[in-house]
């Protein structure tokens, strides 16, 4: 292993003021090596070249504009323009905590691997809707597990709003495909299979804003719902009986409303009973009752954004037999030029 010097690496696209907090962020890190920036905007038509300029004599940044060909593609192309040679990925609405970098490099220097993700959580200064979708995402009564929570070598599958990769891998694996989202599953099972070990960083977290509306989250979440099906199509020995766990809550609940209209309850009692239980944790977790209630509400948006669209992808690939392209064109970005 060579001595490691990371290169963190930025798409944007028409979030100037996240890129505000996340280079705030960057100016707080306890790291004593240097380390650089780049920022790729990503066709944005509101940019975020004043933001970076104002940190231009504080942090190494380097900032880039390029067509708008999506978040995998201009990862890419930050990589390869990158001086280090090991890069980490951010999402723009994340913010670092001051010891990140420190955490990642201790792990990274004694327990080497090509490619990491990290966990993400909310701020205490998050809005009650951001902290409850939050919940949703990460608790283990909702799909935390299947989005991947504990610690695995060699299958946990990094994330790429928080995420580790070598120049090695990368160059070995050409990056990240063209699809959005699933891009970043899709190249920690390729690098797996071509030998390279993944490790999730515990301790290595961001704060991650997400979504601020729930339209927004809808869409987010069955986009992830559109995706999978078509990732274990390509990988199909990663399909896993857990994945069809949303559309089977969301079928589920729907008879269970059928059933209480002739007069039997226990199926809509058995998702009250699953709610309450889900409102105690949140409420234990956020000490907030305004954040438990909404995230019952976020729980619901999760599984039936996700649910219905695992449903409506698997049909038209498996039963209508469409290709991924064809079927979801909006999934698929183009090459920039």
């Amino acid at each position: 292993m060579n001595t490691l010097s990371f290169s963190f690496v930025v798409p944007v696209y028409n979030r100037p003021d996240e890129v505000a907090e996340l280079l705030e962020s960057f100016s707080k890190l306890e790291y004593p090596d240097p380390f650089e920036i780049v920022i790729v905007e990503d066709g944005s038509s509101i940019d975020c070249k004043p933001e970076v300029e104002r940190y231009a004599n504080s942090l190494d940044i380097t900032y880039f504009f390029k067509s708008n060909s999506g978040p995998g593609d201009s990862r890419n192309y930050g990589m390869e323009r990158a001086k280090g040679n090991y890069f980490i990925i951010l999402d723009s609405d994340c913010v670092l905590p001051p010891q990140y970098l420190k955490e990642v490099f201790a792990y990274v220097q004694n327990n080497y691997v090509d490619c990491f993700g990290g966990p993400d959580t909310a701020h205490l200064s998050f809005m009650p809707l951001q902290k409850a979708i939050n919940f949703a995402m990460t608790s283990f009564i909702s799909t935390g597990g299947i989005r991947g929570g504990k610690k695995q070598v060699g299958k946990f599958q990094p994330r790429s709003f928080n995420m580790g990769i070598s120049k090695e891998a990368f160059e070995a694996s050409g990056g990240f495909g063209v699809i959005h989202p699933g891009e970043d599953p899709d190249l920690s099972i390729r690098l797996t299979d071509l030998g390279f070990q993944t490790a999730l960083i515990e301790d290595a977290f961001v704060y991650h804003k997400r979504r601020i509306s729930w339209s927004k989250f809808y869409t987010q979440v069955h986009k992830f719902g559109l995706v999978r099906p078509i990732l274990n199509s390509w990988h199909p020995k990663t399909s896993k009986l857990t994945y069809w766990f949303p559309t089977l809550f969301m079928l589920g609940f729907v008879g269970a409303v059928i059933l209480w209209l002739f007069g039997y309850s226990f199926g809509i009692l058995a998702y009250l009973a699953y709610f309450f239980i889900a409102f105690l944790l949140a409420l234990f977790e956020t000490k907030s009752l305004e954040v438990a209630l909404k995230s019952m509400y976020a729980i619901a948006v999760q599984f039936f954004g996700y649910g219905y669209g695992f449903l409506k992808s698997t049909i038209a690939l498996k039963v209508l037999g469409k290709t991924p392209e064809a079927a979801f064109p909006h999934l698929f970005f183009k090459h920039a030029e």
